[in-house]
Parts: structure tokens; sequence; C-alpha cells
């Protein structure tokens, strides 16, 4: 079964920084594509940013751009969200999700994804 697995997340003040981990069991490491959102209490599932399937794309959105990263590591299926420069707004879960034939077009719909961490809470206080 497929399975993803964040953790890195926690408490961190304003202008800290945190790296969430995403590791895929049951996926062909390079198969795939990466998507990470957010969702913050009473707002809608938020588009973070993608990383392609061989890492070498990758798109943000303008609240995180310059500011957080996306990586990938095929050999340990793993994802990484580099979160630097951290604000209160933030504050929210975060889920990676996978896919094997989402188009980068797609990258910010949620429901193009098959598959979702359990996500991972980050708040960051002022």
């Amino acid at each position: 079964q497929v399975q993803l697995v964040e953790s890195g997340g926690g408490l961190v003040r304003a202008g800290g920084s945190l790296r969430l981990s995403c590791a895929a069991s049951q996926l062909s490491s390079s198969s795939y594509a990466m998507g990470w959102f957010r969702q913050a209490p009473g707002k809608e599932r938020e588009f973070v940013g993608y990383v392609s399937r061989s890492g070498l794309t990758v798109y943000y959105a303008d609240s995180v751009k310059g500011r957080f990263t996306i990586s990938r590591d095929n050999a340990k299926n793993t994802a990484y969200l580099q979160m630097n420069s951290l604000k209160p707004e933030d504050t929210a879960v975060y889920y990676c999700a996978a896919d094997y034939n989402i188009a980068a077009i797609q990258r910010s719909n949620a429901r193009k994804y098959d598959y979702w961490g359990q996500g991972t809470q980050v708040t960051v206080s002022s």
C-alpha cells in the first residue's frame, strides 16, 4: 500500500527555519511528481509547491517564493520542503502529495494527486 509520511514540523519563531520531509513507500521513486500543500484552520487547502519526477523542475506559490525550497532525493524516496524566513501566516498543517500522472500544469490542483500524507503541523509564533 502506498504511504507518504511527513515529518519535521514543529513550533518556530518568526524568521526561523524548518525542513519538512516526505518519505514515500511502495512508489517507484522517479515515476511520480510531488506537491506540497498546506491548510490553515478555517481555510481551504493551499498549493505550496511542486517538484517534477526528475527533480529538475520546481514551482512555488507566490506566497512562498524566495523563502521555501523543494527538493527530492529519489535514491531515498524522499522529498523535502526547506522553509526559511517563516512568518506567522505560514502556520498550517503541511501535506505532501504524489501522483504518477499529474502534469506540471495541474500542479496546484489538489484533486489531481492520488496519494497524500497525514500532514505535519507547522506553527510560527510572532
